[in-house]
């Protein structure tokens, strides 16, 4: 089926009086061979293959050769309001020509049921592309799955945003590092990234959002990334490209529980400091290296294109709501183990998960890229993510 446009920035649908009957298999499997998924296969198709695309922004022309781009996992938008006030009077990050948001809701009752690509384009007057992932068959995990009221869309996605005309917007779809229907929280669909042509006063340039697995492997997230370089050398004409995004550089094998515990005793063994400070925050050094060898393969630069050394998430033992979403999946006395090896860190832990690449450009001399830590307030934070930001330049 081919992708669907869609100018509303709503994708209806009538499957929610299914989603008890559906969430009751366990594997996509025994799903997928069940003559109910046979009856719903065409509608689901159908809005997994739809991309939402609104213009809000205002024709603009600048004196500014670079181009600003800024990526921020928003953890669903639901602190939608913060996100938007960030992004509006943030220093750094009011600026952006280019945004590429991932984990955004479409009618989703733990972000209060709000549009939420929709509303973040109107609130900045950008032109916008929002492709869902998921179809969720429940409100979510950890302590999502207990907020008051129930979905309505019931989507969650990936999106792109620009201050300049965005054409040519399409997804990709990548396969999952687990089975959706295993588990507490029970999906339907596949991550997907967003594509578009943005045309900036000083050039064309393709823009990415792109968020790979949290739950797979580190071979699983370079395959997903070699899906989006193979496609992107099918598109015509060739064109500068920036990659931007949450690509769950962990370092840890996460397909499986299981595996998950083994790699965080082989760290431990590996010494609790060593992977703190030469690990966490170089995901490509090892761990990771096969992603970023790749990219590098493919003519793509990155290291220049981020902050060196900067993690992006930071994780706390005291950290109720991310304790829960964890304990969906790993035992209750893993939390002692995690808790007892970083004792000497003061029970934090910082990885650094999201990333630019690109090829055909080169970042802006006069303005390093940047990790942006200082978005979140005392009592509230916005996303258990950091923003990056990059300036770039198109070459050539």
């Amino acid at each position: 089926m081919q992708e669907q446009s869609n100018s509303s920035g709503r994708i209806d649908h009538q499957l929610g009086p299914f989603f008890s009957e559906l969430s009751r298999f366990n594997s996509t499997a025994a799903l997928k061979a069940s003559d109910l998924y046979a009856r719903l296969e065409p509608e689901i198709t159908g809005v997994l293959k739809t991309v939402v695309q609104e213009d809000f922004a205002p024709d603009v022309s600048t004196s500014r050769s670079s181009i600003r781009a800024a990526a921020w996992n928003i953890e669903r938008g639901t602190q939608l309001d913060g996100v938007i006030r960030v992004l509006k009077e943030h220093p750094l990050l009011q600026d952006s020509d280019i945004l590429l948001l991932t984990e955004l809701d479409l009618g989703m009752a733990r972000s209060n049921n709000r549009l939420v690509a929709q509303e973040v384009a109107q609130a900045l007057k950008l032109n916008y592309a929002f492709a869902p992932c998921y179809i969720a068959l429940n409100k979510g995990s950890g302590f999502e799955s207990e907020v008051p009221g129930e979905n309505t869309q019931s989507l969650h996605g990936n999106a792109l945003f620009s201050r300049y005309p965005l054409r040519e917007a399409h997804s990709i779809a990548m396969p999952n590092g687990k089975d959706l229907m295993w588990g507490k929280e029970k999906r339907l669909g596949y991550q997907q990234a967003v594509v578009a042509t943005i045309d900036h006063p000083s050039g064309a340039v393709r823009v990415v959002s792109l968020h790979l697995d949290a739950h797979s492997t580190q071979k699983h997230r370079c395959r997903q990334m070699k899906i989006v370089l193979d496609h992107l050398e099918t598109l015509d004409p060739s064109l500068p490209v920036l990659i931007g995004g949450d690509w769950n550089t962990s370092t840890y094998n996460s397909s499986r529980a299981l595996y998950s515990i083994l790699g965080y005793c082989r760290r431990v063994l590996m010494g609790v400091r060593n992977v703190v400070e030469n690990h966490n925050p170089y995901p490509d050094r090892w761990f990771e290296r096969h992603l970023f060898r790749e990219l590098e393969g493919r003519g793509y630069r990155y290291q220049d294109l981020n902050e060196s050394g900067v993690c992006t998430l930071h994780y706390n033992v005291q950290d109720l709501a991310a304790n829960k979403r964890m304990g969906d999946w790993i035992p209750g006395w893993c939390f002692w183990f995690i808790n007892w090896a970083l004792q000497r860190h003061g029970g934090c832990c910082s990885i650094k998960l999201d990333w630019f690449a690109g090829k055909g450009i080169s970042p802006s001399p006069n303005s390093p890229p940047r990790v942006v830590g200082d978005v979140h307030g005392e009592e509230t934070v916005l996303s258990d993510h950091d923003p990056i930001v990059l300036d770039f330049d198109i070459v050539g």
